[in-house]
């Protein structure tokens, strides 16, 4: 761990365990959805929208369907929020630096749990806006923090997928909220106290967290935060601005960085934003999160319907599964790290002659890429079956799938592409999943109305959907191979010494491009 030497050093492991007590305590807290709204109802949220009904036997009973649909809009377009503005998060935060990002950040999310403590049922429509800046506040905090993971390089993917673990687990947060409502606190004193935590993410801002971005790899004698002397450039070439290897999110600045003379050497070129955009890589990972994350949303949108429908309306046992569903959240920091362990399996192993660390890296996530995908296929068999002792096992598989889908984005963005286009490329990777996330509307309105209720053919058509998210993995691993057979001894001593330069750094010039 290079740089954290003394005083770093222990600074280094506050900002990793504070970081980690952050995104598990606040950052995804929306996902616990499911856990609020069974509060909301109760307290009357949209209660207007229930109507009385005659049923085909004569009996009279309450139409709800009508307030489950506008729940449903209501965490549809914050969901959509919290990834479509994750494009102009990333370009704020590639450009102006980490204490920006997490100013606005915490600003927006402080504001949104505001928007809640003030509400009641007369005001309903305020749940629109503050869902909404709660999950981009959120979303910010995160992504501020997996750079976290650059003070801990050979352990860089496992941080990364931690931090996104902890990110799903924050879910539990709204359980908290639903089992003290039960038990006679208000639901409104529950968003002022997690107002007032907000002072605790500004004082981590100020103290814990570096002004600008931590660089990858680090240079040596690294420190960062308050009481560093005064900040130094990292000399990197002009012609490269900070590309290359330059910063997880960033452009390659760094807080008190000393300069060394193996830092003004020419930086090896690295693909544009433009040609990483417009690659076979970026497409079909782009089909390999939405598809599952539109399957995760749709699942989360639609739990508190479907457990009244597989229930027959018993609010004990609706109640009874809505906890089990938000305790297994919880699951999701404990379940993440594995997936960063099987992408970090080759670090401190021999490469193969002749192999970047950029080719050895994809090599290992393959493996990550594949897993995901069969767990969303083994989720969504579970989820499409109208059992309700086999949801427990969907929820298991739920959050499993979950922890592995997002910390694996960010890890394969971070492998895959220039280090100084992360913040970009994750942004826009899921700004446009964010596009494909809307289609949870129309398919709970088919569920309501089209198919009375019945979500099996939605669930059916989304299985199957899931299969394609199989084609990443399988394009990944045919590249490695292809970059492995190029690489015997006869294209090597044609290449000359071309080939061994590219193998001391990662310069992501092989991106395979659409065209």
């Amino acid at each position: 761990m290079l740089g954290c030497l003394r005083g770093a050093r222990v600074r280094c492991w506050l900002t990793l365990t504070s970081g980690l007590v952050e995104c598990l305590c606040f950052a995804g807290a929306v996902f616990g959805w499911a856990s609020l709204m069974f509060v909301l109802k109760a307290e009357g949220y949209f209660s207007y929208l229930c109507v009385n009904a005659t049923g085909l036997n004569g009996t009279h009973y309450t139409d709800c369907s009508g307030q489950d649909e506008r729940f449903s809009l209501v965490f549809t377009i914050a969901s959509f929020m919290n990834n479509f503005l994750t494009l102009p998060n990333g370009f704020l935060f590639d450009h102006f630096g980490t204490m920006a990002a997490r100013l606005l950040g915490i600003s927006l999310y402080t504001t949104g749990t505001l928007l809640i403590a003030f509400s009641h049922a007369a005001t309903s429509v305020l749940l629109f806006p503050a869902l909404s800046f709660i999950a981009v506040g959120g979303i910010l905090l995160l992504v501020t923090n997996m750079q976290v993971g650059n003070l801990f390089g050979a352990h860089r993917s496992t941080i990364i997928t931690l931090y996104n673990g902890a990110f799903d687990s924050s879910s539990i947060i709204f359980l908290i909220v639903k089992v003290l409502s039960e038990g006679g606190i208000s639901l409104h004193y529950s968003f002022f106290f997690l107002s007032a935590c907000s002072v605790i993410h500004l004082m981590r801002t100020f103290i814990l967290m570096p002004k600008t971005h931590i660089p990858y790899p680090l240079p040596e004698g690294y420190t960062y935060g308050m009481n560093c002397g005064q900040t130094r450039a990292y000399a990197l070439d002009e012609a490269g601005k900070g590309e290359g290897r330059g910063s997880l999110h960033g452009d390659g600045g760094t807080e008190n960085a000393p300069i060394h003379p193996a830092s003004t050497e020419q930086a090896p070129p690295t693909a544009s934003f433009k040609s990483s955009v417009l690659s076979w890589f970026f497409l079909w990972h782009l089909v390999w999160l939405s598809v599952m994350q539109l399957r995760h949303y749709l699942f989360i949108s639609t739990l508190n319907p479907m457990l009244n429908r597989l229930t027959e309306g018993d609010p004990t046992l609706v109640s009874r599964y809505t906890n089990a569903f938000a305790i297994t959240q919880l699951c999701g920091v404990l379940c993440a790290p594995w997936n960063g362990l099987i992408m970090d399996r080759h670090k401190g192993k021999r490469r193969a002659p002749g192999e970047t660390e950029q080719e050895a890296d994809l090599r290992s996530a393959v493996l990550s890429l594949f897993l995901t995908a069969l767990q969303c296929l083994l989720f969504s068999l579970c989820a499409t079956t109208p059992i309700l002792p086999l949801q427990y096992l969907s929820f298991a598989l739920q959050v499993l799938n979950r922890s592995f889908l997002y910390g694996g984005n960010a890890a394969f963005i971070s492998i895959a592409f220039p280090a100084c286009h992360f913040g970009k490329l994750y942004g826009l990777m899921m700004a446009l999943s964010a596009v494909v996330s809307l289609l949870q509307y129309p398919c709970f309105s088919l569920v309501k109305g089209v198919f009375d209720g019945d979500p099996l053919y939605i669930n059916i058509t989304l299985t199957l959907l899931s299969l394609t998210a199989f084609i990443h993995p399988l394009y990944v691993f045919i590249c490695c191979r292809r970059m492995a057979n190029q690489r015997n001894p006869a294209a090597r001593r044609l290449a000359n010494g071309a080939s061994a330069s590219s193998t001391n750094g990662d310069t992501h010039q092989n991106i395979p491009a659409l065209s």
